[in-house]
């Protein structure tokens, strides 16, 4: 017969000492004992024998295979709370062999207390090791532990972790110790104390062995992960990182701290970003260092990463290194970026045992070439050199990296300075940009205005757009050249002089498009609509997004308000917000399994005083209006009207969200001719897969107009307005200048390509062949690509598209 909860009969039990049966009335009144606290208070009085008694016995109450109530099992972890210090062996050995089947109900400081009586009395048991190592990141007591033990606190989940493991039995007695250490890195920042510590451990290991092992293990972790890192080993993780920075790192060291923080914000599918925290004190290690090679490596991830909290790092790293300096921010960005030993402009050579090897900057990439004894190119580095000088070939190989990376994040750099109101001496130019033998392989393929007078780079001389030499003074002003605002005739003059000396520009300059106020918006005064209506891939657009400089939130199938899309424009005290919102309404078939939209439907583009009240929207839409949880009772802000807007970031805000809307729109996706989801979306496909051309795509085909000519599928192909019609053998077909989708003949029939990599190597083969004045437009790639596939359509070989234009007979 059950018994009847009474209080008093806790306190008559614990004062007979019978803990068998209070063992028994706790759990069989689970719920009330945890509700009361006269129960509670009634038990304060167990001696330390009678605790121990009473929660081994409630253990041995509770056999493998048989599960407690939850209250039961939080009963007993309350009482494990106040287990002494002093257990026996064999009542630890109880305890810990339920604490590695039940861990979760066994707390932390228990734990620690288990495993310390157990080491005393002889070692752990492998499974309670594993046990204690995976909730070290718990307890700071636990890590001590280990550190007392000279045990590494790292699971095995992690490859790198269990190399760590593996090696550490080889090396010297003290690194159990150090990495134990480690993972006491909790903080934002190194303490003072652990700091401490840690130069007296790395006192007993030899320099160039913990030169070696760091450099080692951080490369192991700097491999793509599958997984986030296991809590306790991103923990040891960071610490070890915080030693790199207390034994004077090297360049090597540096480049991996660089390539850490960007594999650690990998995104990984359904998660996010794999480690943010070993991200961020990755960035910190690199602002603490007072090198140029850690400078190098902020810059170059300032200019790459899309993470809003590393990048905030990253941002308060070099402020911190401009103030010191006592200069802006724009001059430390300059200043950071490295020559890489490069002798000239562009230009790397080193020899090694009578061969030589040339680094040359082609574009935004490197090529290496080799050459042997006698002076002849070869493919790989020659057998001698291999053999006698491989750190020669190690240190070129890493060089080629490095210049490819700084490469891309200096193009985004400088595509970012036509917002930026920068403005040189000549001096300091030539300095900075047009002498700088890394960032000169991209200024030299750039215009510029000296004093006013726009001029480019042409056999080894600035030049204007007739080719005269152009001579100015030390203190002559330049700034980056931009179409908006020039005459026509001008900028046509500088896209044939591009033409007529082959400089390939790093990104859209004489070439950029130009968006002018329209007659509509002038109507609407404050907004626009000119990229309102258009259906984007969620996630595509918001790293796109992020890319470009705007914040955007991903928005969930949720109850609540999101800001929209902005962009800060500090220089110009303007914000740009392009207004946002989710689409559809189906759990599953329209939101990732996490919940997030995977389609946006997009509004007005409007802007605003940079410090005026934020506007926010429901996730699913209805509309936004002013933040009220962030502004209150403020007033609203009122859009500024468009024709006070200056025309440079008119222009500029209006060409980011062109491309946000150019490369994720649904309409881009040869695959959703039936619409999408149910079919809802496929007017708009059809609408946008072969409507009226965007800024951009003009652009692309006025630059297909004269391309053509000069181009082997030029004799089947010719542009009339908005396709590239390319005459094929079977076929007749019009590839949309915007989409780069296809229709053929007859009737128009839609067919379906899908870009590969192959139709990517076949276009920048044909790239490397015909002049292209500029480098990054991916839709006029996959648009050639299909041109030269389907001008020789009685060749192609893949049945899904030879089945489409048979069956179009």
């Amino acid at each position: 017969m059950r018994s009847i909860w009474r209080v008093e009969r806790v306190g008559e039990l614990v004062a007979a000492g019978e803990m068998a049966d209070l063992a028994g009335y706790l759990q069989t009144h689970s719920k009330q004992a945890l509700d009361s606290k006269a129960a509670w208070a009634a038990m304060r009085p167990l001696s330390r024998p009678d605790l121990v008694r009473l929660v081994r016995v409630m253990i041995e109450a509770t056999p493998p295979g048989h599960r407690r109530s939850w209250a039961a099992m939080e009963v007993l972890s309350r009482l494990a709370r106040r287990l002494p210090d002093d257990l026996t062996e064999a009542d630890a050995q109880v305890i810990a062999e339920f604490t590695v089947r039940e861990w979760i109900w066994i707390p932390a400081g228990a734990l620690e207390v288990v495993a310390r009586r157990l080491a005393v009395a002889g070692g752990l048991p492998e499974a309670l090791l594993r046990t204690v190592i995976h909730r070290s990141g718990e307890s700071a007591r636990l890590r001590q532990l280990m550190v007392e033990l000279g045990l590494a606190p790292l699971s095995t989940k992690d490859p790198w972790a269990g190399q760590i493991l593996a090696e550490l039995p080889t090396l010297d007695p003290v690194w159990p110790r150090l990495v134990a250490h480690s993972s006491g890195a909790v903080t934002v920042r190194p303490p003072a104390a652990w700091t401490t510590e840690a130069r007296k451990l790395l006192a007993e290991v030899d320099p160039d062995q913990a030169g070696a092992a760091l450099s080692r293990w951080l490369g192991l972790a700097c491999r793509t992960p599958e997984q986030p890192p296991a809590a306790a080993n991103a923990d040891v993780l960071r610490g070890l990182l915080w030693l790199v920075e207390l034994t004077d790192p090297t360049l090597g060291q540096v480049r991996q701290l660089g390539a850490l923080v960007e594999v650690m914000l990998r995104r990984l599918p359904g998660i996010g970003p794999a480690s943010p925290k070993v991200a961020n004190a990755a960035v910190g290690v690199l602002g603490r260092l007072d090198s140029e090679a850690a400078l190098a490596q902020l810059a170059r991830l300032s200019a790459r990463l899309t993470y809003k909290g590393t990048r905030k790092e990253v941002d308060k790293a070099l402020d911190a290194r401009a103030a010191a300096l006592g200069i802006s921010r724009g001059e430390i960005e300059e200043l950071a970026v490295p020559d890489y030993g490069l002798s000239e402009v562009g230009r790397h050579e080193v020899s090694a045992g009578g061969c030589r090897v040339e680094l040359q900057v082609s574009g935004t990439a490197t090529t290496v070439t080799w050459f042997s004894e006698s002076g002849r190119a070869v493919k790989s580095p020659p057998a001698a050199v291999r053999r006698d000088h491989p750190q020669v070939v190690a240190d070129v190989k890493a060089l080629a990296k490095d210049v490819t990376g700084m490469l891309a994040a200096q193009s985004a750099r400088l595509d970012g300075l036509f917002l930026a109101r920068r403005g040189w001496t000549m001096s300091v130019w030539r300095e900075r940009y047009l002498d700088h033998p890394l960032v000169g392989t991209l200024a030299r393929r750039l215009l510029w205005l000296v004093d006013g007078v726009p001029c480019g780079w042409a056999d080894d001389a600035l030049r204007t757009v007739d080719d005269a030499p152009v001579r100015a003074a030390a203190d002559a002003s330049v700034q980056l050249w931009h179409p908006i605002g020039r005459p026509v005739p001008e900028v046509v003059a500088w896209r044939d002089w591009l033409e007529r000396h082959r400089v390939v520009q790093p990104f859209k300059q004489a070439h950029r498009e130009v968006y002018l106020l329209t007659p509509a918006e002038e109507t609407t005064g404050t907004y626009s609509n000119r990229f309102a209506g258009h259906i984007l891939r969620q996630h595509q657009y918001h790293a796109l997004a992020a890319a470009r400089g705007w914040a955007d939130k991903l928005r969930l199938m949720v109850d609540d308000d999101y800001p929209p899309t902005v962009r800060e424009l500090p220089q110009w005290g303007l914000r740009a917000e392009y207004w946002v919102e989710g689409i559809g309404d189906d759990y599953g078939v329209d939101t990732t399994d996490a919940g997030s939209y995977l389609r946006l439907v997009t509004d007005q583009v409007r802007f605003y005083p940079i410090d005026a009240a934020a506007n926010s929207a429901h996730a699913s839409g209805g509309g936004y209006s002013r933040d009220m949880w962030r502004h209150g009772d403020a007033d609203p802000a009122e859009p500024l009207p468009l024709d006070r807007v200056p025309p440079l970031v008119l222009s500029e805000v209006m060409r980011d969200v062109d491309l946000f809307v150019g490369v994720s729109s649904v309409g881009n996706d040869p695959t959703w001719s039936d619409g999408g989801p149910q079919g809802r979306y496929r007017d708009y496909w059809t609408s946008y897969s072969f409507g009226e051309l965007s800024a951009t795509a003009q652009t692309r085909r006025d630059l297909l107009v004269r391309l053509l000519p000069r181009l082997a599928v030029g004799r089947q192909a010719s542009v009339d307005g908005r396709f590239l019609v390319v005459q094929g053998e079977l076929r007749t077909y019009k590839i949309h200048l915007g989409s780069g989708n296809i229709l053929m003949s007859p009737n128009d029939r839609y067919l379906c390509i899908v870009p590969d990599r192959s139709t990517s190597r076949s276009a920048s083969a044909a790239g490397q062949q015909e002049f292209l004045p500029f480098e990054g437009d991916g839709v006029l790639a996959v648009i050639l690509s299909k041109a030269m596939l389907l001008a020789k359509d009685s060749e192609i070989t893949d049945q899904t598209i030879v089945q489409q234009i048979e069956s179009a007979r």
